[in-house]
């Protein structure tokens, strides 16, 4: 589900009139990379084969730039951006730059166990002055629940799990409530009523637009690593099979 929400903002955030404005969009939907938080908090079987491998068939499809569509997912950026001659939108870093310069200094993350664990978001909030504020043990519990129902199509029970954290999180002085993983993003509006939020998602699909289209550079902290002659092709691709997972 995140994923087609992913692709569905890219088209919004695309200033396209006819068919022809919008871009061409390759997406490699791979439910059979694992569990990203498994790996990250349990050790278990490493996704980063199969996002390396999605992202060369998205370079053999032709893609410009890839996007990816799973917070979780970015803790494994630095070696997968290093394998790929196509350039990868960062999307913490993304969301992190949009947030400076902003009279925020404590910010509330919802994310995965997996991507709190891995320190994404805290490092590139970090190179901007930013403090984020995480849930307790029993607040990431509920997380963890409720991203794990939004997966079984149960939005209503999962913005019933996520709320206390949400108002915890004000009654603690975060200001802006992250949200840092794609499935929550699927909640994002009924969240918004709670206190002000930043979609990563949104971020990811409005920045990934801008690339592709010219409009802006994008400049990683990974640079990809050079590509061969018959890599070089323009488009988008969109490394789908990563969502985030509970």
């Amino acid at each position: 589900m995140a994923t087609v929400e992913a692709f569905r903002r890219i088209t919004v955030a695309t200033p396209g009139i006819i068919d022809q404005d919008h871009l061409h969009v390759v997406v490699d939907s791979d439910p059979s990379i694992p569990d990203r938080t498994n790996a990250l908090i349990a050790g278990s079987r490493s996704p980063l084969p199969g996002l390396v491998a999605s992202a060369r068939r998205l370079a053999v499809a032709g893609a410009g730039i890839i996007c990816m569509p799973c917070n979780s997912a970015h803790a494994f950026f630095k070696p997968l951006q290093a394998d790929s001659p196509v350039p990868i939108v960062h999307m913490p870093e993304e969301t992190a730059s949009v947030v400076a310069g902003q009279d925020l200094r404590q910010l509330g993350l919802l994310a995965t166990a997996g991507t709190v664990a891995s320190g994404v978001y805290r490092d590139a909030f970090l190179r901007y002055g930013l403090e984020l504020v995480t849930p307790d043990a029993a607040g990431q519990r509920r997380v963890s629940e409720s991203i794990a129902r939004i997966k079984a199509g149960q939005l209503d029970e999962a913005l019933g799990a996520l709320l206390p954290v949400a108002h915890a999180f004000g009654r603690s002085g975060s200001r802006m409530l992250i949200l840092g993983c794609t499935e929550i993003s699927l909640i994002g509006p009924q969240l918004a009523a709670v206190g002000t939020t930043l979609d990563a998602l949104q971020i990811m699909a409005e920045r990934t637009v801008d690339y592709a289209l010219g409009r802006s550079r994008l400049a990683s902290i990974y640079p990809p690593r050079p590509p061969a002659r018959d890599e070089r092709a323009p488009g988008l691709g969109t490394s789908a099979g990563a969502a985030d997972g509970p």
